[in-house]
């Protein structure tokens, strides 16, 4: 089968390619940072996996022009080219993010969208466009909401509870109790790697590892992975947010954006996936895929 792939540069593309040559899948790789692109675009790919966009940016940064230029009306045209090919089938990479910004219970994929930041409702906006689309009875679209992806070249948050832990600092936010749920690379190249082989009907499938994990967990976890011993600090949430806010204006590391994503709630399901695809649980549980990346830091 011949994989073509878009954003093979970034963390998830990268991961994924690999996996798939492991797995004898022919994959090429196509950038679309300039106008060639067109030109590069292979008609006769059996699937196209388009990963390329502009990723959430936490510190607030970018123009929410910048967001619905790449995560939208680059994607249009990607997809433009795919219902003009030979190619079958269709994945969109968007996020669970599309849809919520805080949840309240669990995440399933037939909840109506309501995000707050301009990466979420570019996200949402090319689901929607997407879905909109009349497609050939021999096409098919996948439209994958992942959860916070991590594995071996993973940035951000989890890098920086790492060194946290790695440097002996107390954690000072144990008096959060949250759930969050996480997505191995390793289980999301096992999803996908099955998507390709299944007839699965066309839609949206959530992606996020079996079980969820909380922030004083994931520390534990870390600690217990390089020989560390668990240091907890319960700080006064007040206190925590106020220098949170201050961060903001200073450009600290740590901001609200940062705390929301290290303290929230945010537990998404899994279970439409599993089910299309008749498999119990996933490969990697989320404490064994926590062990492999923070081993790879």
């Amino acid at each position: 089968m011949n994989i073509q792939i878009t954003g093979a540069t970034g963390f998830i593309g990268r991961n994924l390619q690999s996996f798939l040559e492991s797995k004898n899948y022919q994959t090429h790789s196509l950038s679309l940072r300039n106008q060639g692109w067109v030109e590069n675009f292979d008609q006769h790919s059996d699937a196209l996996i388009h990963l390329a966009g502009k990723a959430h940016d936490t510190s607030n940064t970018s123009l929410p022009e910048d967001y619905f230029k790449v995560n939208v009306e680059l994607t249009k045209k990607v997809f433009e080219k795919f219902l003009d090919s030979e190619i079958i089938y269709f994945f969109f990479f968007s996020s669970v993010k599309a849809v919520a910004d805080t949840v309240d219970t669990v995440l399933e994929e037939d909840i109506v969208g309501n995000p707050f930041t301009p990466y979420g409702k570019s996200k949402l906006k090319a689901e929607e466009y997407l879905l909109r689309q009349k497609l050939p009875s021999d096409k098919r679209l996948f439209i994958i909401r992942p959860c916070m992806v991590h594995g071996p070249g993973n940035k951000g948050n989890l890098n920086l509870l790492f060194k946290v832990i790695n440097k002996g600092i107390p954690w000072p936010l144990a008096a959060y109790q949250n759930k969050r749920s996480f997505l191995s690379i390793y289980n999301l190249n096992f999803l996908i790697d099955r998507m390709l082989h299944q007839e699965l009907e066309s839609g949206v499938y959530n992606f996020s590892d079996d079980e969820p994990l909380s922030t004083n967990q994931l520390i534990k976890i870390i600690a217990e992975t390089t020989g560390k011993k668990p240091k907890y600090w319960k700080l006064n949430p007040k206190y925590i947010e106020k220098a949170a806010s201050i961060g903001d204006n200073l450009k600290l590391p740590l901001n609200t954006e940062r705390l929301k994503k290290l303290t929230e709630n945010y537990v998404v399901s899994n279970n439409k996936i599993k089910k299309a695809l008749m498999v119990s649980s996933l490969p990697v549980s989320a404490k064994e895929g926590m062990i492999k990346t923070i081993k790879n830091f």
